[in-house]
């Protein structure tokens, strides 16, 4: 059996989830349809994810007076990095516990007109099964909250192995692929003094609380192989714990 990574789509959309696709229901029913294979190996995984977007803050995609999505990005486009690390969990008996992803995103104009470009990064210490699995959750292919997005990837430039750091120190989130990416977000306090600002916008990635944030000084993103070169310092950022299973 070949264990390399499934080239569906290469990850199918492995998932700009934080972009909330939760605010188009059709997409969310249809993927949730695709999703309902039978026979899907059984899954679940808890831990943490955060983001860096280039749109102002807070990004107007997730929080607009009009519908979600169909928002213009402050800049024009959207380029962003959504980074993923695993405490617990496993696909069927394959465990994943520690494990870290990366998924980077770029979209003209407001998301939900679709044909994104996406790439990924699955961590270099899963094993064959592990990667398999990795691949699996986060390209949507078995189901649960990343499933929503696949209808929205126009183009996939491919998924590469690589050491993935993911740290939390406080209320602060970090990762880093050497070479490539360096990312770091702090929370955006509240009048309160100290206290962070949790909105319920819908997200998949945690749809009952996420937090405000804004990229720290050297946060980029540069893969001179796929053509993509960012910098997101002081731009939008979320975080929250994440919980999911299919």
């Amino acid at each position: 059996m070949d264990h390399s990574v499934p080239t569906r789509r290469e990850l199918l959309g492995v998932s700009v989830l934080a972009a909330s696709a939760l605010a188009a229901p059709a997409l969310v029913s249809s993927a949730a349809s695709a999703a309902g294979e039978t026979n899907q190996t059984k899954w679940n995984l808890s831990g943490d994810y955060f983001e860096n977007c280039s749109c102002g803050v807070p990004c107007p995609c997730v929080i607009s007076p009009a519908q979600p999505l169909w928002s213009r990005p402050t800049e024009g486009d959207c380029h962003a990095v959504y980074l993923y690390h695993i405490d617990k969990g496993a696909y069927g008996d394959v465990k994943l516990d520690g494990l870290n992803t990366v998924v980077w995103a770029l979209s003209q104009g407001p998301l939900a007109n679709g044909n994104w470009t996406t790439g990924a990064y699955l961590d270099e210490r899963a094993d064959d099964k592990q990667t398999e699995a990795l691949a699996a959750i986060f390209g949507g292919i078995a189901g649960g909250p990343m499933a929503a997005l696949a209808p929205l990837i126009g183009k996939n430039l491919g998924v590469k192995k690589v050491p993935i750091a993911y740290k939390i120190d406080g209320k602060v989130r970090s990762g880093e692929i050497p070479g490539v990416l360096s990312v770091s977000v702090r929370p955006i306090e509240s009048l309160l003094g100290g206290e962070e600002i949790w909105i319920s916008p819908g997200l998949p990635a945690n749809p009952s609380k996420i937090a405000l944030a804004v990229g720290r000084d050297g946060s980029t993103f540069t893969d001179q192989d796929q053509g993509q070169r960012w910098d997101n310092s002081g731009r939008n950022g979320f975080y929250a714990p994440i919980k999911w299973s299919n």
